[in-house]
């Protein structure tokens, strides 16, 4: 843990590192009897926000920095926690550093959870993907084309090999796959249990109007962005997830080239997964029926602009 000292009418100076919770409420304490106001700041990390907390619980503003969005030199290629410390002090001072957005504790413990959700459905896909290569390895081919449905699961239980332990790998294979896909059903079944009590859950049920978004993809959505308001525009919420094209241009030259791929990469997989769904003709399913007539009127009308305004995207107006 590691503090930054402030002086906006002097040189930047170091004071310590701190090693445990106490000595940072010391250290606090006793810069904050020094100075009229007093700007802490540190980067976001996977010690999470608890150093935050704790310095706003002692009456003291606090930014958690993003990491990517710092000021760097190209040459640069020495990192301490010295100097770290020194140039998030400078940045601080010079107002170039970006916040990013920190949630309240059950805001976080409800993200965990839909991260918990999508580790395990990695690590499903892990197991998965080493069953097929074991397959594959030795000439087994389904003869259908959709895999891992309850009939290819009773193909590879009827596999016979000559060597009693390539049976044994399959079949240890098969099980991590069971269990990887019982833990994903599990913590789904939690999520769902704990969103009606959540501040976010009308969030959640209007963006589950939407054609192609589902309770994960508007959990998602909800525990990743957060305040969908502190965003000015849609543009700069798009920004935000890197669903903007990048840019070159120079002069009267413009050149505009794929998406950029910045920002939070879990939202982005799913809106971009979400989005393939709109490339068939307006319609709303049997299940997303009850979704929109639980809706209120207004949600109802925007999620089904949505569809048309994507309809008229893809099959444009023909000039007579």
């Amino acid at each position: 843990m590691r503090l930054r000292l402030l002086d906006r009418d002097g040189e930047v100076r170091y004071s310590a590192r701190l090693r445990h919770r106490m000595q940072a409420c010391v250290a606090i304490q006793r810069i904050a009897a020094k100075f009229d106001r007093v700007h802490f700041c540190y980067e976001a990390g996977p010690t999470g926000y608890g150093l935050h907390r704790l310095i706003r619980s002692l009456g003291q503003s606090c930014m958690v920095v993003a990491p990517s969005l710092m000021p760097r030199k190209p040459g640069d290629r020495v990192k301490t926690n010295r100097r770290d410390a020194l140039a998030l002090a400078r940045l601080l001072r010079a107002g170039e550093l970006t916040a990013v957005w920190v949630p309240d504790e059950g805001h976080e413990a409800m993200r965990d959870l839909v991260r918990a959700r999508s580790a395990a459905v990695e690590t499903l896909q892990v197991h998965q993907q080493q069953t097929s290569a074991f397959m594959l390895k030795h000439g087994r081919t389904y003869p259908r084309k959709k895999g891992w449905t309850m009939r290819y699961l009773h193909w590879l239980q009827e596999q016979q090999f000559d060597h009693p332990a390539h049976q044994i790998a399959l079949q240890d294979m098969v099980e991590a796959v069971r269990v990887s896909k019982e833990r994903v059903e599990r913590l789904e079944k939690v999520i769902e249990e704990f969103v009606p009590n959540w501040y976010l859950a009308p969030v959640v049920r209007a963006l589950q109007t939407l054609r192609g978004v589902d309770l994960i993809v508007a959990v998602t959505f909800a525990t990743e962005v957060g305040d969908v308001t502190r965003f000015e525009s849609p543009r700069q919420l798009m920004g935000y997830l890197g669903l903007v094209p990048g840019e070159r241009s120079t002069g009267e030259t413009v050149r505009r080239g794929a998406i950029t791929k910045a920002g939070n990469v879990r939202v982005r997989h799913m809106l971009v997964e979400s989005a393939w769904t709109y490339r068939h003709p307006p319609k709303v399913g049997v299940r997303k029926l009850y979704r929109l007539e639980e809706a209120p009127p207004r949600v109802r009308e925007i999620a089904w602009k949505a569809q048309f305004v994507n309809a008229a995207v893809k099959f444009p107006k023909v000039p007579k």
